[in-house]
């Protein structure tokens, strides 16, 4: 009876798991979407405490375990989410992805640990659940480590070796042997143990460190997946009801999102692990023309007297933290007339959702926030684009150079506007490391500076006009 209450309580709790994951795929309703993410947890957590495994084995040493553990998880998670920047979110986001399949490959390492136990009646096929669930979780969490590590700056180039795609196949081969014979062992084997998780935290970083720096929000919702999976496949070695569901909605979600944003590129996954894209001069073909600057004032004056502006958010809009400011831009202009609007590439920002999330922080109506499938057709009949802080996600080259390496990914067709304003803070190229053939247009005029700063300085004068 007990297991069944305890079953049935995750049941619930997995339901309204899947309610918060549908409220969280619109900005109105994110908000109660996290609220009740965060009630289903606890809810799995309180029903835990009453599980036939916790309760018939030294129940008042586990209870206490599993207090200590909430309450230091508790006060890192709530310390490091008041610090946190809106900018530094995606980097917050990997390294808490990474410590769910560390958790993951902890569990199986204490598995396959119990092999041989009289306390334990774990079979060979349960024990290759644990140790695949301890594989894909290792794997996540290096993974992730070095994908927080360069999000934060803490890594800044991609290291790619000869021959990276074999070895990596050859570790993932052994390490699956490794996986196979740990689990039709009889006792412990410590040394097998110890390489197994050596190789495969080894193999997650080892996937991650050549990446570029433009497939970061692929490679995070990738490693959001495993990590899922890694979950769920815990959960069926557990016999835990609520590992499965939690597991098998993360990496159901995490896939899904992953394939979106493969496909937003116009990439596969294979070639998101496996090329060399994102490497500094990867550019084939040379640019022609020449950039021209303008400043502040005269882009405003532009915007002011316009029937319609779109406005592209990039990166550097959140580098600057200028999103309260251009929505008091965005409401002078208003005031005077002007259709304002905003355009959103699903891989804006360092992850999916990134520019959503800043727009919604400064106020912005929800129904002037367009995807780009939404939005595209409409740039040919706008008198003004404003574009902060993005790149390669406004870069037409995409769309008429077949020898780009981003050719055939889906682009904001800023260029197709009457007059594109670009707000950045120097000449350099994106995170791609690919020019940006926007910018050497005849209708495109560059506004050097912190977009802040710039942002600021058009306010000033349009409060003047």
């Amino acid at each position: 009876m007990g297991a069944l209450i305890v079953n049935l309580g995750y049941f619930v709790a997995a339901i309204v798991f899947i309610y918060a994951l549908k409220s969280m795929s619109h900005p109105s309703t994110a908000r109660k979407g996290i609220h009740c993410a965060g009630i289903a947890m606890i809810l799995a957590v309180v029903i835990t405490l009453f599980h036939p495994d916790i309760v018939h084995k030294s129940y008042f040493t586990n209870i206490i375990l599993i207090v200590i553990a909430i309450a230091i998880g508790f006060f890192i998670a709530k310390r490091s989410a008041l610090k946190v920047e809106m900018t530094d979110m995606p980097q917050m986001i990997a390294i808490y992805n990474g410590v769910g399949g560390g958790a993951a490959a902890i569990i199986g390492a204490i598995a396959l640990l119990q092999v041989g136990s009289p306390d334990t009646a774990y079979n060979s096929r349960v024990l290759l659940l644990a140790a695949l669930g301890g594989f894909i979780g290792a794997v996540s969490f290096t993974g992730s480590v070095v994908a927080w590590a360069k999000l934060d700056g803490r890594m800044k180039s991609t290291i790619r070796f000869k021959n990276r795609n074999l070895v990596n196949l050859f570790i993932f081969l052994f390490s699956l042997l490794l996986a196979i014979l740990l689990a039709a062992e009889s006792e412990p084997h410590y040394f097998m143990l110890f390489m197994f998780f050596a190789l495969t935290l080894a193999l997650g970083a080892l996937i991650a460190i050549p990446i570029g720096g433009a497939d970061m929000p692929v490679i995070i919702s990738l490693f959001n997946a495993l990590t899922g999976i890694a979950v769920a496949f815990e959960g069926i070695a557990l016999d835990n009801g609520g590992l499965i569901i939690a597991g098998t909605v993360v990496g159901a979600a995490g896939t899904l999102l992953t394939l979106l944003m493969a496909k937003a590129m116009n990439r596969s996954i294979n070639n998101v692990l496996f090329s060399n894209f994102g490497e500094e001069n990867s550019e084939s073909t040379e640019v022609e023309g020449s950039m021209t600057e303008t400043d502040a004032a005269n882009a405003a004056m532009t915007m002011a007297y316009a029937d319609r502006v779109i406005i592209v958010p990039g990166y550097g809009l959140a580098a600057a933290q200028a999103q309260h400011k251009v929505a008091e831009l965005v409401k002078i202009l208003e005031t005077r007339g002007v259709d304002v609007r905003f355009a959103i590439h699903p891989v804006a920002g360092r992850m999916p959702g990134h520019m959503n999330v800043l727009l919604a922080e400064s106020g912005i109506p929800y129904e002037s926030i367009f995807d780009l499938d939404e939005i595209n057709g409409e740039f040919k009949d706008t008198d003004a684009v404003l574009v902060i802080g993005a790149n390669d996600v406004v870069n037409p080259v995409a769309r008429i150079d077949k020898s780009s390496p981003i050719y055939g990914m889906p682009i904001l067709n800023a260029d197709q506007a009457k007059q594109v304003f670009v707000i950045k803070r120097g000449q350099g190229a994106g995170f791609s490391g690919i020019e940006n053939h926007l910018f050497y247009l005849d209708n495109t005029d560059m506004v050097y500076g912190d977009a802040q700063k710039v942002v600021n300085e058009m306010i000033t004068t349009l409060k003047s006009l």
